[in-house]
């Protein structure tokens, strides 16, 4: 009989890929100028970003104008209200309890909402997986203790990770017909528009710093433009469950860009989460099949 063999998934590695250029996002704003407002961070991501990459996407002849009005629609709806409900969240209830709310309870909501919609019904690996990604995160962002509740940046947190769950969902069945670049163009420029006019309420002075620029153009070009391109081609490939597992990359990174960039320790707890998370993302990226 035949024995299974454990392989790499191309899409998962993708996705885990694009997680890791958009979590440079916190090293850059700590790199950055004093003042800069979180919200307006995430307006700029989505409305230089965006346009980048249909541009390119143009450019490159990946745009179907065929594409259905109606999920595209979800999904920048769905992209720009992560903005504000993330970063309220994490403003309210602390980076450590925002971050793995957040992350963590869109794997459970992408897996629910994959089988409501898409009839995708996660197997026993994406549930080890998630278990594992989740436990790990929690005690990787949590280690260091001291962390206070808020149950209104909790509520805003749960209502980012079913944002990026429905995002997830509304582009699935997109990127099954349509090329991926152009899908995530056209879904990132619309969260652009729908936050533009929160441009009007924030602080963008420091944007006209120098280092404000550069900050604001890494975001829009590496940490959106080039992170979601490899989202596209990533997310195409796999289940929405597993593709909301695979974005708990973003902690790990986070941890991992603070130590080498900023110089930051970790906690003995922090460093057992970072394996546990670890081992979570290689039990959601791999794949058991037949030779």
């Amino acid at each position: 009989m035949p024995g299974r063999r454990t392989t790499l998934d191309g899409g998962a590695v993708l996705v885990a890929l694009s997680m890791v250029l958009i979590d440079s996002t916190g090293t850059a704003q700590a790199l950055g100028p004093d003042g800069i407002d979180p919200l307006v961070v995430g307006v700029l991501r989505l409305g230089i970003g965006g346009p980048v990459l249909l541009a390119a996407a143009v450019a490159l002849g990946q745009v179907s104008w065929s594409m259905p009005r109606g999920p595209l629609l979800v999904a920048a709806v769905a992209m720009a209200a992560y903005q504000p409900t993330f970063f309220g969240g994490v403003d309210r209830a602390g980076v450590a309890v925002g971050t793995i709310v957040a992350l963590g309870s869109a794997p459970v909501f992408g897996g629910a909402l994959g089988l409501l919609v898409r009839g995708e019904r996660p197997g026993r690996r994406w549930g080890v997986a998630t278990l594992l990604a989740i436990g790990g995160g929690g005690l990787l962002v949590g280690g260091d203790g001291g962390v206070g509740l808020d149950p209104g940046g909790v509520v805003l947190a749960l209502g980012a990770g079913l944002s990026y769950a429905v995002f997830a969902v509304a582009t699935r069945g997109v990127l099954e017909e349509h090329p991926p670049p152009g899908v995530m163009a056209v879904a990132l420029t619309g969260g652009g528009v729908l936050l533009a006019p929160f441009l009007l309420v924030g602080q963008t002075a420091w944007v006209g710093t120098g280092s404000g620029l550069a900050v604001s153009l890494w975001l829009a070009l590496v940490t959106t433009a080039l992170a979601y391109g490899l989202y596209g081609f990533g997310a195409a490939r796999l289940p929405v469950a597993t593709t909301t597992t695979v974005t708990l990359t973003e902690p790990l990174t986070a941890s991992m860009l603070g130590l080498v960039v900023l110089g930051e320790r970790l906690a003995a707890v922090s460093v057992v989460g970072a394996l546990l998370l670890a081992a979570g993302l290689v039990v959601a990226g791999t794949s058991r099949r037949s030779p």
